[in-house]
C-alpha cells in the first residue's frame, strides 16, 4: 500500500491509528479491483446460503451483526466502508497476506483490530478452504464483534495470547501450515506439491508431540476451539459463534450433527490440538461468554508472563528470541536469554547473550541500552543473607565503598560503588567496579570485564516474549517462506469472467434482460459446468421470464445429477431460490 492510501486507510477508523509501527508491515492493501466477478458470485452465494441456514444455529440476530460490522449479501466487503462501521462497535479491520505469525495475529487483537485475510476462496472450496480467505474473516468473525462480552473476550485474549512464549517448533509449524493452506487453495498446484508440503506439516507435527506444549501452542488450541470453532448453550441443543463455522456453508451444518462430538468447553482444551486443513472431529460448548473469559483468565494466571520464576525463564530460553523478564521493584532485563543457574530448582543467576537493554516499567533507562549492554547482561537472583536489597537506599549505601553481598544461594559478590539509578531515594541499580561475582567455584562476573550493574532485587515476577521497550531494538521485518500464489487467469477463464460480469451488471443496473437468454444459450451450447452462472441468471428470470427460468433450472438439476461433487451446492442454491 503506497503512503498516501494507507494515510486514508488509516484515517478511516481510529483504531488503526494505534497500532504500533512494527504490525504495519503485515498490512496489504485490499487492492478492490482484483475481485473478479466469479469472486463476487462466490460471495453471494455463500452469503445466501448463510443467511439462509445460520439464523436458525447461531447465536445472535445474524442478519443485525452483518449491518452492524458493514457487510451486505451482494458483493465483497470493501475495509474502507467496513471500517467507518466497524468504528460504532469498537472495533477496525486490515488486511493481510494469509497466514501471519501468531504472535502479531494475538498484537492485532489486542488493539481491537481484525486481520482479513484479502483473498476469496475459489469455487471448487466453497463449502471450506484450507486457507483463509474474507468470506472467513469478515463474514465470520464480524458479525459476533457486536455483542460487548465477545467483543471484551477476543481484546482480552489478544492481549493475553500476546504474552505467550512461542518454541522454534511452533514458527516452523506455523510456516508449514501456511504452505500447505497456500498451496491446497491455488488453482495450478500439482498434487506432487501438495503431498510434499502435508508430510513436511505432519513431520513437524510429530517432532511437537515429543515436546511439551508452549504457551503458544496452549492459547492457540484455546483460540480456535473458541474463537474459530466455538459453540456455545448447552451439550443437546448449542448455537455457533466461531468464525470458523459461521463462513463454511458446508461445516455449519455438519458440526450441528450427531457425528461431532460436544465437550463442555473448560482449561483442558489447551492441550487438544487441531488439523487446520481438515473438518472438525469434536467441539467445545461454552454455557456463555463470561465463561470464556473465565477459562482464559485461568489459564493466563499459570503463564510466565504472570508468574516469572524459573519456569518462565526456561520458557524465554527455549524461544531463543528477545524476551524480557520482570523483577519485583519494575526493573526489565530485554534481550537472548541463554543461560541459567539454579539450585533446588531455584533461581541463582541469569544471563542473555548479545545486546541486551535495562528498562524500568517499559521504559528504557538511561545509559542502560543494547549500546552500553552490547555482549550481554548477567544478574543475580534471590535473598542476600541477612539483607533486604529490595530496600536498599542511599541512606545505606554510599559511593566510593566497597561492599560484598552473600547470597543465601551461595553466590557471591563483591566490588567498589561508583554510581547508582534511583527511584526518588530508593536505589533500583548499583553500578560497580572491580567486581567479581562467584558461585563456590565458578567465576560468573570477573573483574577484568569492566563495570558492572547489580538489580537491587530478589525475585523475577514476570517473563513475556518482547522487548520491554520496543524502542531498545532496531524493527524486524519478517520473512515469510511462503507467499499467497497469484492467480494468473487464462483467456477461457477470462472469458468465463466477462459473463459473470454481464450478468452482475444486469443485476445492479438491468441494461438488456435479453442478453441473458444468449448467455445462457452460449453456455448449454458449450454444455457448460459453469453452475453458478446460471443459478444467477435462474435467479435473475424467476420473476421476468419464467421459461429462462425453467430452462435455467431443469439444466442445473441435470448438472446435479451428473457432476455428485458439486450436487448438494446446486440443489441447495435452487432451494433458497
Amino acid at each position: 500500500m503506497l503512503p498516501k492510501e494507507m494515510d486514508n486507510f488509516f484515517s478511516s477508523n481510529v483504531h488503526l491509528q494505534k497500532l504500533p509501527n512494527h504490525l504495519l508491515q503485515y498490512i496489504v492493501d485490499q487492492d478492490y479491483s482484483k475481485y473478479t466477478s466469479v469472486d463476487q458470485a462466490v460471495w453471494r452465494y455463500v452469503m445466501k446460503k448463510n443467511l439462509d441456514y445460520l439464523p436458525k444455529v447461531i447465536f445472535g440476530d445474524y442478519l443485525q451483526g452483518l449491518n452492524k460490522a458493514g457487510i451486505t449479501i451482494e458483493k465483497i466487503p470493501d475495509l474502507y466502508g467496513m471500517n467507518r462501521i466497524l468504528q460504532d462497535v469498537g472495533w477496525a479491520a486490515v488486511c493481510v497476506d494469509g497466514f501471519i505469525p501468531p504472535q502479531a495475529f494475538m498484537e492485532f487483537q489486542a488493539y481491537k483490530v481484525l486481520v482479513i485475510a484479502a483473498e476469496i476462496r475459489q469455487l471448487k472450496h466453497l463449502e471450506y478452504t484450507p486457507a483463509p480467505d474474507i468470506l472467513h474473516e469478515a463474514a465470520g468473525h464480524a458479525p459476533i464483534i457486536p455483542d460487548e462480552k465477545y467483543s471484551r473476550y477476543l481484546q482480552l485474549f489478544g492481549e493475553i495470547g500476546s504474552n505467550a512464549f512461542s518454541s522454534s517448533t511452533d514458527l516452523d509449524l506455523f510456516e508449514s501450515i501456511r504452505t500447505l493452506s497456500i498451496l491446497k487453495e491455488a488453482p495450478n498446484s500439482s498434487s506432487l506439491e501438495i503431498e510434499k508440503a502435508q508430510k513436511e506439516v505432519e513431520r513437524i507435527q510429530k517432532k511437537a508431540q515429543n515436546e511439551e506444549l508452549s504457551e503458544m501452542s496452549k492459547i492457540r488450541n484455546l483460540h480456535w476451539w473458541t474463537v474459530e470453532y466455538g459453540l456455545i448453550g448447552s451439550l443437546e441443543k448449542p448455537k455457533i459463534y466461531g468464525a470458523g463455522l459461521l463462513s463454511s456453508i458446508g461445516e455449519s451444518e455438519w458440526c450441528m450433527s450427531s457425528a461431532v462430538k460436544k465437550i463442555l468447553y473448560n482449561i483442558n482444551a489447551s492441550v487438544v490440538n487441531f488439523d487446520i486443513t481438515k473438518p472438525q472431529p469434536q467441539l467445545f460448548v461454552t454455557p456463555d461468554f463470561d465463561h470464556l473469559i473465565n477459562v482464559l483468565e485461568e489459564f493466563a494466571s499459570e503463564m510466565a508472563y504472570k508468574k516469572g520464576g524459573i519456569d518462565g525463564l526456561r520458557k524465554a530460553i527455549s524461544s531463543n528470541s528477545i524476551s524480557t523478564i520482570q523483577y519485583e521493584n519494575g526493573i526489565q532485563i530485554s534481550g537472548v536469554f541463554t543461560e541459567l543457574v539454579s539450585k533446588n530448582n531455584d533461581l541463582v543467576y541469569i544471563k542473555t547473550n548479545g545486546p541486551t537493554a535495562l528498562s524500568y516499567l517499559n521504559k528504557e533507562l538511561k545509559n542502560h541500552s543494547t549500546k552500553n549492554h552490547p555482549e550481554g547482561f548477567g544478574a543475580p537472583v534471590g535473598k542476600i543473607k541477612n539483607f533486604n536489597i529490595s530496600s536498599l537506599s542511599i541512606d545505606v549505601l554510599r559511593k566510593g565503598s566497597y561492599v560484598t553481598f552473600e547470597y543465601e544461594s551461595g553466590l557471591l559478590l563483591s566490588g567498589k560503588v561508583v554510581d547508582f539509578v534511583l527511584n526518588n531515594d530508593k536505589i533500583l541499580i548499583v553500578t560497580f567496579m572491580d567486581c567479581e561475582i562467584k558461585y563456590y567455584d565458578q567465576i560468573l562476573y570477573d573483574k577484568s570485564w569492566g563495570i558492572y550493574d547489580l538489580i537491587c532485587a530478589e525475585n523475577i515476577i514476570s517473563c513475556f516474549p518482547k522487548a520491554a521497550d520496543k524502542k531498545s531494538f532496531p524493527p524486524k521485518t519478517y520473512m515469510y517462506k511462503s507467499e499467497t500464489i497469484k492467480v494468473n487467469y487464462s483467456q477461457k477463464e477470462k472469458d468465463i469472467h466477462s459473463l459473470y460480469k454481464e450478468v452482475r451488471d444486469y443485476r445492479e443496473n438491468q441494461p438488456d434482460f435479453n442478453r441473458l437468454r444468449v448467455i445462457f444459450d452460449s453456455l448449454i451450447q458449450k454444455s457448460s459446468s459453469e453452475w453458478l452462472i446460471i443459478l444467477e441468471i435462474a435467479q435473475l428470470a424467476q420473476k421476468l421470464d419464467n421459461k429462462l427460468f425453467i430452462d435455467a433450472k431443469n439444466y442445473l438439476i441435470d448438472l446435479s445429477n451428473n457432476n455428485p461433487n458439486n450436487k448438494k451446492l446446486i440443489l441447495d442454491g435452487l432451494r433458497i431460490l
